[in-house]
């Protein structure tokens, strides 16, 4: 295993004694070391309950004999910085994210990667992070937000919101409506509803064949969403003691074309061209 070089040999004495500083046992050394890396964020309704998710991937892995070592990035969320200074930050995150990821399993030798991402720029930079390291890797994602219904019954969701600012100028609308608007358009935790960027890379990834069916459209609030966050830990559990396949052995020039493919049939973000391509260099894919 990767892992063994931070934790077989009296070399490794140090190390080991560190490791148990975090409650790893003797038996434990012999167990696939797995990083879950987890995007939880209290500012991004996509990741609000992603803390929750780091919880079963952990206990599902240990259920499934591997040891996990659960791990934060940082995320931006593209709606809230909308229209101001904000955006400056948004695609640069994607690249410190990838960093992240990088560092730490390279750094630590983990023998596989289990990514919970769900929103914006997180995805995209969490898949280069991963292809970076090319260890065998599952992601699972925090799953699309409800849509929201006004008391007249008409369901809305975020462009409404951004469309309401302009009819609300133009004086379409009143004020009242515009404050419905606004209270009941993201009534849920998860990504946005909408074919946004969130969403596109959900359903890409199932493409791609790094994420389990389902990945893209089960609901956040969904208890089919906490099923397949199981499965998904199991399964990067099985994947770690086959020794793979690994990332770039699943990220292939076939893998990217279907999730281009995919991309255009469905009508999803533009934005996806933008990451698919950083997603293809860092595959090492022309």
């Amino acid at each position: 295993m990767r892992s063994d070089m931070i934790k077989k040999g009296f070399e490794r004495t140090p190390h080991r004694s560190l490791l148990k500083a975090c409650g790893v046992t003797d038996s434990d050394m012999d167990k696939p070391f797995i990083g879950v890396a987890n995007s939880y964020i209290d500012i991004i309704p996509g990741h609000v309950h992603l803390q929750e998710f780091g919880r079963i991937v952990k206990e599902n892995i240990r259920a499934a004999g591997g040891i996990p070592f659960e791990f934060n990035t940082i995320g931006v969320d593209d709606g809230i910085i909308m229209g101001h200074d904000g955006m400056r930050y948004s695609l640069p995150s994607r690249e410190l994210i990838a960093d992240s990821i990088e560092t730490v399993v390279q750094a630590h030798h983990l023998d596989a990667l289990i990514c919970i991402p769900n929103c914006d720029k997180i995805v995209p930079g969490m898949i280069m992070g991963a292809l970076r390291c090319d260890v065998p890797t599952v992601f699972v994602s925090g799953g699309p937000m409800e849509a929201g219904k006004l008391s007249d019954g008409t369901s809305i969701d975020l462009v409404t919101a951004f469309e309401a600012v302009g009819q609300f100028k133009r004086g379409q609308i009143t004020e009242i409506r515009l404050k419905e608007i606004e209270d009941k358009a993201c009534p849920t935790c998860g990504s946005c509803s909408g074919m946004f960027t969130a969403n596109s890379m959900n359903c890409l990834m199932e493409v791609l064949g790094i994420a389990l069916p389902g990945n893209g459209t089960i609901l956040a609030t969904a208890a089919g969403r906490r099923d397949l966050v199981r499965q998904a830990a199991d399964r990067v559990v099985a994947l770690a003691m086959a020794g793979g396949p690994t990332m770039r052995q699943l990220v292939d020039f076939d893998a990217i074309d279907n999730a281009f493919i995919l991309d255009m049939a469905m009508g999803g973000s533009t934005n996806t061209v933008l990451h698919t391509l950083a997603i293809a260099r860092e595959a090492g894919i022309q």
